[in-house]
């Protein structure tokens, strides 16, 4: 073979494995024209036209549109620039395969409704950016623009709300690439709960006191010593999968509102349980756990310990 061959349309078919009609269509569209035709009108091609149809077939299988092949079949575009760009692009098509596998695992295994679905699926197509701007609504619509502060009062220092800001900003929920069903589940609830401004205010306000690093008076007045051993003796009966409303919780809670009602000077009655549990309840609320909860999953961050909000657990078993 060389540079003076000419091929037949049957024979560019047989060494490029393209069927004729393919061939001829793309002689008719000009992008791999017949070198000269014979006397009879039949078309011939040279090792050119056939170096051509090698690569277009190539480009065409990984994707390419015509269009492009024939930038790039008449040198306006690199390979390299072309592959370059729709490796990006097959990154996304894999993402939104990936988001989609993950989405439908996520309905077999939770019973979703036809709503919950929809819902989830839509979530779930937003881009990166368009997610980052749900979350950055998020943070200003609930502490305010950057350098913006609310009026002083709302946590007790002027400089808590940016203190919060920064702490709620640093933890912000980010979907994987390639997320888990329970990731995906998780990223639609917290997608819901951010966008509620009854959810927003109560996070304004915890987190406040949180950043502010303000402790709940009981806290105070209780003492490291005893409030370690609190929280030490909650996260064990977590742990062990207590349940704060059950028979094998009450000797715990019982020990701790005997340990405290000493400190106080109080009797451990049921009134003492009620203003323990109103003090603790300050410091808690079970949308909030929620949250900080769900941004855990979405990220797959592990779960640390001393991060566990003991006081929902101490203030069930305090009611009960």
């Amino acid at each position: 073979m060389d540079a003076t061959t000419l091929y037949s349309i049957g024979e560019l078919s047989r060494r490029t494995g393209l069927p004729v009609r393919t061939i001829r269509f793309y002689s008719d569209a000009g992008v791999v024209a017949p070198t000269t035709r014979t006397p009879a009108g039949y078309r011939l091609y040279d090792l050119d036209a056939l170096l051509r149809l090698e690569l277009l077939r190539t480009l065409r299988e990984l994707g390419m549109d015509l269009a492009t092949v024939q930038r790039v079949l008449d040198r306006e575009l690199s390979v390299a620039d072309v592959a370059a760009a729709h490796a990006d692009a097959t990154d996304v098509q894999i993402r939104a395969l990936r988001l989609r596998r993950s989405v439908l695992r996520a309905v077999a295994a939770g019973g979703s409704s036809p709503e919950e679905i929809t819902l989830m699926h839509r979530l779930t197509q937003l881009s990166g950016e368009e997610r980052r701007r749900l979350t950055d609504d998020f943070v200003e619509g609930t502490f305010g623009t950057l350098g913006t502060l609310r009026p002083l009062g709302t946590f007790g220092t002027a400089d808590a709300e940016p203190a919060a800001a920064a702490m709620v900003r640093a933890a912000l929920p980010d979907l994987p690439d390639d997320p888990s069903g329970e990731q995906v589940a998780a990223w639609v609830e917290l997608a819901e709960l951010v966008g509620d401004e009854d959810f927003r205010a109560r996070m304004r306000r915890t987190a406040g006191r949180q950043a502010a690093g303000r402790p709940l008076d009981i806290e105070s007045a209780a003492g490291d010593e005893l409030m370690e051993f609190a929280r030490q003796t909650v996260m064990e009966a977590m742990e062990s999968g207590i349940d704060p409303r059950s028979d094998r919780g009450a000797p715990v809670i019982d020990d701790l509102v005997h340990r405290f009602a000493e400190v106080f000077a109080r009797t451990p009655d049921r009134d003492f349980r009620d203003w323990m549990a109103r003090q603790f309840e300050e410091a808690h609320d079970p949308r909030v756990d929620r949250y900080w909860r769900l941004v855990w999953i979405v990220n797959g961050w592990q779960v640390v310990p001393n991060l566990i909000p003991v006081y929902p657990w101490l203030i069930q078993a305090l009611r009960t």
